[in-house]
C-alpha cells in the first residue's frame, strides 16, 4: 500500500497524539492498528517516544485473519475472550494509559458470515470488556479514534479506481477532513473545538425538555433527561483536570447528549448505510414507543439489525443523539465512507445502546439504578446510525412548552 510523504504522515501523527489523546510525558500509549498501517504506526510510536511516552504497546488487527477465523471457528470458540486479554486492557486503564485506535476495516469484511455467529461473538467480547469500556465511556482515560486508508476500504468508496488510485484519493480526503492539510493543523483544531464549545454551551443553557425531528420517513420525539449535558469536541479527563483535554474522535463535527431512555416515540429512517461488525445495514427504519424499538425494517441487512437489537434489553433503546450541520466537511465531500467515524460526522445521528454517563450532571458517580432513574440507558452495545440530511428539521421544546427551531434543512437555525 502506497503511503504519502513522511512530512504529511508526521503532521498527522503529531495531530493524533497532541490533539487526539493529548499524550503526556511518562504516560503509556496503546495503539490499536491494522497490519496494513505498519509504516504509519512506526511514525506514531517514534513521535510518541519523542514526546516522552513511557511505553508504546501495539495491538495489531488483520482483516484476513479475522475473516478466516469466522469462516472456520465454531460459535463456542468465537465466544471465548481469554482472561489475559481482559486483564491487559483493564491494567492499561488502571495505569492511566492513552488509547489511540485506527479504524480502517473493510466494510464488507464479514459479508456472508452467519449474522447470529457474528452477534454471539460480539456480545461475548462486549461482556468481557465491560470494565475497560467503563473507563472509556466515563472519560477516565484519554482515548481517540482516527483512520488511515486500507485497500479494501478505499476501493469500497472509489470502486472505479485502481487500488493505488483509491488509496491515494482516500488519503487526500482524510487529510482534508481532519485538517492535516492546513499550515498549522493543531491551531486549526483549536479553532474548530472553540466552535463546538459555543454550540454545546448554547444548548446546555437552553436545557430543552425534548427535541422534535421531522424529515422524509422520520417523525420522532425525543425527551431529554433533566440536567442533561451536551458535549462535543475536546473534553477533559473525568478527574476534572481542564489542562488535559482530549478529542475522542478525529474527525468530529458533532455536539451530543443522552436522550431519556423511556422518552422516545415515533419513527426514524436512516439516511446512510451502517456498517456493523463487517456487515452492511442499509435503508432501514425504527419505530419507538416509550423509548423502546417496537418495529423495524431494513432493505439490506435486516437479519444483522435484528441481532443488534437483540443484544440485550438496552440495545433496543437510544443512548445518544448528536447534532451535525449538513455543511460539515464530510457531508460536503459528497462521499459515503462506509465507516461510522466519518459518516456519523456527515449528518445528525442517533445511537442504539449504552449512553455516556457524563451526559447528565453527576452521572459519572451514579450507579446503574441511579442512572436508570435519570433516564440514562445501559447496554453492552453502542452503535451510531445516521438519520440526518438536508431535509431534516429539528425543534427544541423548552420547559414552559415554547417551541424553537434548532435546525432547518439540516443546518443550524440558531446563532451561537
Amino acid at each position: 500500500m502506497k503511503f504519502p510523504n513522511r512530512e504529511k504522515l508526521e503532521k498527522y501523527a503529531e495531530l493524533a497524539l497532541k490533539v487526539g489523546v493529548n499524550l503526556q510525558e511518562d504516560q503509556k500509549l496503546v495503539l490499536n492498528a491494522p497490519i496494513e498501517g505498519a509504516p504509519f504506526v512506526r511514525i506514531l510510536a517514534e513521535k510518541a517516544y519523542t514526546m516522552g511516552a513511557k511505553d508504546v504497546h501495539i495491538l495489531w488487527a488483520d482483516d484476513a485473519l479475522t475473516r478466516m477465523k469466522y469462516e472456520h471457528a465454531d460459535q463456542d470458540t468465537l465466544s471465548v475472550v481469554p482472561e489475559w486479554q481482559q486483564k491487559q486492557f483493564t491494567e492499561f486503564a488502571e495505569d492511566g494509559a492513552a488509547v489511540l485506535s485506527i479504524m480502517s476495516s473493510n466494510p464488507d469484511l464479514l459479508k456472508g458470515i452467519d449474522a447470529g455467529k457474528v452477534a454471539g461473538a460480539n456480545k461475548a467480547r462486549a461482556e468481557a470488556m465491560m470494565s475497560f469500556r467503563k473507563y472509556m465511556m466515563s472519560d477516565r482515560i484519554p482515548w481517540s479514534i482516527i483512520s488511515i486508508p486500507t485497500p479494501a476500504w478505499a476501493q469500497k468508496i472509489f470502486p472505479e479506481d485502481s487500488e493505488e488510485e483509491a488509496v491515494e484519493k482516500l488519503w487526500e480526503q482524510i487529510f482534508s477532513i481532519v485538517r492535516v492539510d492546513r499550515e498549522n493543523p493543531v491551531k486549526a483544531w483549536d479553532e474548530h473545538n472553540e466552535t463546538l464549545t459555543m454550540a454545546r454551551t448554547y444548548l446546555n443553557e437552553k436545557q430543552y425538555s425534548k427535541l422534535i425531528y421531522k424529515a422524509p420517513g422520520t417523525d420522532l420525539i425525543v425527551e431529554l433527561p433533566e440536567n442533561h449535558i451536551w458535549k462535543g469536541g475536546r473534553r477533559p479527563i473525568a478527574s476534572g483536570n481542564e489542562d488535559i483535554p482530549f478529542n475522542p474522535n478525529m474527525p468530529t463535527e458533532e455536539v451530543f447528549t443522552a436522550p431519556h431512555k423511556y422518552g422516545v416515540n415515533g419513527r426514524v429512517s436512516s439516511t446512510k448505510p451502517l456498517v456493523y461488525n463487517g456487515n452492511m445495514i442499509d435503508r432501514f427504519s425504527l419505530t419507538f414507543k416509550d423509548g423502546q424499538v417496537v418495529d423495524f425494517a431494513a432493505e439490506e441487512g435486516e437479519e444483522t439489525l435484528k441481532h443488534l437489537l437483540e443484544t440485550d434489553e438496552g440495545s433496543k433503546r437510544l443512548g445518544e443523539l448528536a447534532l451535525v450541520p449538513h455543511e460539515s466537511p464530510i457531508s460536503q465531500s459528497g462521499l459515503i465512507f462506509y465507516n461510522t467515524l466519518f459518516d456519523e460526522n456527515a449528518s445528525c445521528h442517533l445511537a442504539l445502546g449504552k449512553a455516556y454517563p457524563n451526559n447528565v450532571s453527576g452521572g459519572s458517580d451514579m450507579d446503574e439504578k441511579e442512572l436508570d432513574r435519570h433516564g440514562v440507558n445501559d447496554s453492552l452495545s453502542h452503535v451510531d446510525f445516521m438519520m440526518g440530511s438536508a431535509e431534516l428539521d429539528i425543534d427544541g421544546v423548552l420547559e414552559d412548552g415554547m417551541v424553537e427551531p434548532v435546525m432547518r434543512e439540516g443546518s443550524w437555525a440558531i446563532t451561537f
